[in-house]
């Protein structure tokens, strides 16, 4: 390729031909050739005659000018010009496209997919064939060389992993064959990095490239004398730096909102900074994470489990301390126990159950009175946790002894048991290792752990499912019922030294922590969780966006504690019987450094330049000048009157792209028959070609879906020019969302405001991927906020779960495009809709939700060729056809929504219909 400054030329040799325009220029002078002049007497015979065809002696220069300009024309666009065109290294043999694809590529994957699609590209300019790897993805088996045009539509769908690479030396030594590598970095050190660069180097070249974007995570926080404290990370320690924290969680009414926002600093040359946060309980119990503003990653957001919310518990003893002997006090070690991890409360049982705590314990509480007992049973019904204990005054009543008591787990047998004491036979008592089934499985038994007396329970069928804790001699020592979503415990010794050595032992605090009576400032050991099994609840992907875990397989307690983020531990929520433990990307230790590269390897930035091609444009100005040239032409003939000079004039304005104003208005007709004369669905020009072509085949899968499965049956879609198209006759807009997309003009914003006031809908797709952070620092968010700005869009939230949308035609909980995610934007519902009795939904927004929200990518999902086979990859295997396939059902849904409006949602009448029936 030639490049003549901002302009490159892929055939040169052609230019060669712009040497001959001198040589033609003097010929096409020559023609036609200058008249003979002779003296001929006869002549003054013509003399007042006009001559009606006049032939001039010479080509006029304005004329020869025009032809030159448009062989000129012709020649330079054969020659193949480039705007901006990129330099490129030819190459031979395979090429490897390998990307690190981790949590760290996240912030500016679309630059990673866009390297990735010109590397491909130049791959099958030279006819190499390709093979495309995600080092936290890696497929099994040799490389999957073949055509690089192939690769180029699977790159769009992947994805990045929120975990690093494990593994990658042990396979990069196992390639065979020689290839060339253009690794993709995501500008982390890591171990296995030199043994694979050196392994690629083997196999041919190794060209690397990095993006220069910083680099942020959050370590978890660390709840610390009442403040939470915040360690965020960075990559480059050059001057200080400010970045915006933000703690996440549910309100009262369960919306997520900003609960509480700090600023933490960078100091200059240091990459740690720290932020220290003082929230009260309540706000602090309601936070669910953290997050670095404008960080587009999963180690930019810090998950918190029940290590940072510290429970409320009440604790109530039956008797008062004795002689003031703080020591023989019920609840005395319970109080030393919890104090460091919980809000302790005391008073009456009455005032304790207003506070709504997360545990009560009962120290020695024999009889309670019955109002009482119906308000406790209630709140344990509703998951409270009701830790009682025993003692004197249990072991003396007959409270559980003739029939079972809705608040003890077992029923017991009077006058207790007394072991080891100086009126009794056998020696104190030790504990037997816990039950795989006891939630205290795995705690490790201290061997200085004695009872030497108890309460007893009676045999009973259920007494052996009810127990978790026992003595050496199978004597019940814990036992438990569970009551509704709560459950009641009882240990059968007191909560002080009197009867058991329990108390004073470090067993005490773990079994409490066990049941959930108390959460530890510090994450789990492994000791902790052993024996017990882990559920994931939800999980982070790489874009640090909240999914759920879609049933993945639970973890050993064991497994988790030392698990780092994989593919079988993915970063996120992990629920136990009574709490939940966060794994995330970022542990206490992690740091954040730089790759370091050698020498020999030079380092390129993710920088991709936009080549344009300029043939087209360059021929159609060669083929219009020579328009121009045949109508000059004739009018130097004398060949242009009457009629004739019309239809060049018309020729002429068609040239120039002036339609004249009737033939505007017929066109305009034309247009508003086409439209009205069937459902039409319709995409915003953006003036992007790509952007432009890939909505009208996205619209097209969308219509052919819609005649294939329902009675909507759309003729083809058209783009539409919001400057001076109607847009009345389309109840729907595909709007693509780019960075460089111009804005509209305010005319053309008054009517967006009268369409969507008219009943219209607007589906905004930045197709970036980012749509659980509606609004967040990314250039396609930050477009769709100028372009949105102007419009009268209500209040938006994200799609509810029983909102119309999802069961229109097809019932929905997802709406991916190619790319998946639940966090759809619409109109909010109003603040006083309620649930209806007998329906499962509630009645929302009785008119059409005006906007839709949303980055998924729909078009590239919905999108098909004029055969009908999809243009584009979504996923792979069958995963990835089961979401092409949800994401046309979505679309189907929101087309018939559009045309339908809420009408199911006139569903939640039929109760009083069917009761005004009498049916």
């Amino acid at each position: 390729m030639l490049v003549l400054g901002p302009i490159g030329f892929t055939a040169p040799w052609l230019l060669a031909g712009l040497a001959a325009l001198p040589l033609l220029w003097i010929v096409l002078r020559a023609v036609p050739p200058a008249p003979i002049r002779r003296r001929f007497p006869g002549v003054a015979l013509l003399l007042g005659l006009r001559d009606a065809d006049q032939t001039a002696d010479r080509t006029p220069w304005w004329l020869l000018l025009l032809r030159m300009l448009a062989l000129a024309a012709a020649i330079v666009g054969f020659a193949g010009p480039v705007l901006n065109p990129v330099q490129r290294i030819a190459g031979t043999g395979p090429l490897l496209v390998l990307m690190d694809g981790t949590w760290a590529d996240a912030g500016d994957w679309q630059r990673h997919l866009d390297r990735a699609a010109q590397a491909l590209d130049e791959a099958a300019r030279d006819d190499r064939t390709a093979a495309v790897v995600v080092l936290t993805d890696r497929p099994e088996g040799p490389l999957p060389f073949r055509a690089a045009s192939d690769w180029a539509m699977q790159v769009p769908s992947s994805m990045p992993k929120p975990w690093q690479p494990e593994g990658a030396a042990a396979w990069a030594d196992g390639l065979d064959g020689a290839f060339d590598t253009i690794w993709l970095s995501d500008g982390l050190d890591r171990e296995e990095r030199a043994p694979v660069l050196a392994a690629l180097e083997k196999r041919g070249t190794v060209r690397v490239f990095q993006s220069a974007r910083p680099v942020r995570a959050l370590r978890p926080p660390v709840f610390q004398d009442g403040v939470i404290e915040l360690t965020a990370l960075r990559m480059d320690s050059d001057g200080a730096a400010t970045v915006g924290v933000v703690a996440r969680g549910l309100d009262p009414n369960g919306i997520e909102r900003d609960l509480a926002r700090g600023d933490l600093t960078f100091p200059a040359g240091q990459a740690e900074g720290v932020l220290r946060l003082s929230l009260p309980p309540e706000l602090r119990n309601r936070v669910s994470r953290f997050e670095i503003e404008g960080a587009r990653s999963a180690a930019a957001v810090a998950l918190t489990d029940d290590s940072l919310r510290r429970r409320e518990v009440a604790l109530i003893a039956g008797s008062e301390d004795r002689e003031a002997l703080q020591l023989l006090s019920p609840t005395y070690y319970l109080e030393r126990a919890l104090a460091p991890s919980t809000d302790l409360l005391h008073g009456t049982l009455g005032d304790v159950l207003l506070a709504n705590p997360d545990a009560i314990v009962l120290a020695d509480v024999a009889r309670i009175a019955p109002g009482q007992s119906e308000a406790l049973q209630d709140w344990v019904r509703e998951g409270g946790l009701l830790v009682r204990f025993a003692g004197p005054r249990l072991a003396a009543s007959d409270v559980s002894r003739d029939g079972p008591d809705p608040l003890l787990p077992v029923r017991l047998r009077a006058g207790g048991r007394s072991i080891g004491g100086a009126m009794s036979w056998g020696e104190p008592k030790s504990l037997r290792p816990f039950a795989d089934t006891s939630p205290f499985h795995g705690l490790p038994l201290p061997g200085d752990v004695s009872v030497t007396a108890q309460v007893v329970a009676q045999p009973d069928p259920d007494l052996a499912e009810r127990t978790i804790a026992s003595l050496e001699d199978g004597t019940p020592l814990v036992t438990r019922k569970r009551i509704g979503a709560g459950q009641v415990v009882l240990f059968h010794v007191t909560a002080n030294a009197e009867w058991s050595s329990l108390p004073l032992s470090g067993l005490f605090v773990s079994m409490l922590e066990r049941l959930a009576v108390s959460t530890r400032a510090a994450p789990p050991g492994t000791a902790d969780l052993d024996g017990t099994i882990w559920t994931p609840d939800t999980v982070l992907d790489a874009f640090g966006r909240i999914g759920d875990a879609d049933g993945l397989a639970g973890v050993a307690g064991a497994e988790l504690a030392a698990a780092r983020p994989g593919p079988a531990t993915p970063p996120g929520l992990y629920a136990g019987d009574d709490r939940r433990v966060a794994l995330n990307v970022t542990g206490p230790d992690t740091r954040l450094e730089p790759a370091a590269w050698p020498a020999r390897i030079a380092v390129e930035g993710m920088e991709t330049a936009q080549e344009t091609a300029l043939k087209g444009a360059l021929l159609a100005a060669a083929l219009g000048l020579l328009a121009l040239d045949l109508i000059a032409s004739l009018w130097l003939a004398g060949r242009l009157r009457g009629p004739r000079a019309a239809v060049a004039a018309l020729a002429a304005l068609m040239i120039v792209g002036q339609p004249l104003p009737g033939l505007a208005q017929e066109a305009d007709e034309a247009f508003a028959i086409e439209a009205t004369r069937d459902v039409v669905l319709a995409h915003v020009l953006t003036g992007d070609a790509r952007l432009d072509g890939l909505a009208q085949a996205g619209l097209r899968g969308l219509s052919r879906t819609l005649q294939a499965r329902t009675t909507v049956e759309p003729a083809e879609p058209v783009g539409v020019d919001l400057e001076r198209d109607e847009l009345a006759f389309f109840p729907f807009l595909y709007w693509p969302v780019s960075p460089d997309q111009p804005r509209p003009s305010d005319e053309a914003y008054a009517r967006l405001n009268t369409y969507l006031r008219g009943g219209g809908m607007i589906l905004f797709d930045t197709g970036d991927a980012d749509v659980a952070a509606f609004g967040t620092q990314t250039p396609a968010a930050l477009r769709l906020q100028e372009l949105a700005r102007p419009l009268d869009i209500p209040p938006l939230e994200p799609v509810p779960a029983d909102h119309v949308l999802t069961r229109t035609f097809y019932l929905l909980q997802d709406f991916p495009g190619r790319f998946a995610g639940r966090d759809v934007w619409v109109e909010a519902a109003p603040p006083d809709v309620e649930t209806v009795e007998g329906m499962p939904f509630r009645n929302l927004n009785d008119n059409v939700t005006p906007v839709v929200i949303g980055g998924n990518d729909w078009a590239s999902a919905w999108a098909v060729g004029e055969d009908g086979r999809p243009l584009h990859a979504v996923g792979r295997g069958y995963a990835g056809e089961r979401q092409r396939e949800i994401a046309l059902r979505f679309g189907v849904n929101l087309v018939m929504h559009v045309l339908t409006g809420n009408y199911k949602s006139d569903q939640v009448h039929v109760p009083a219909l069917l009761d005004r029936l009498g049916q």
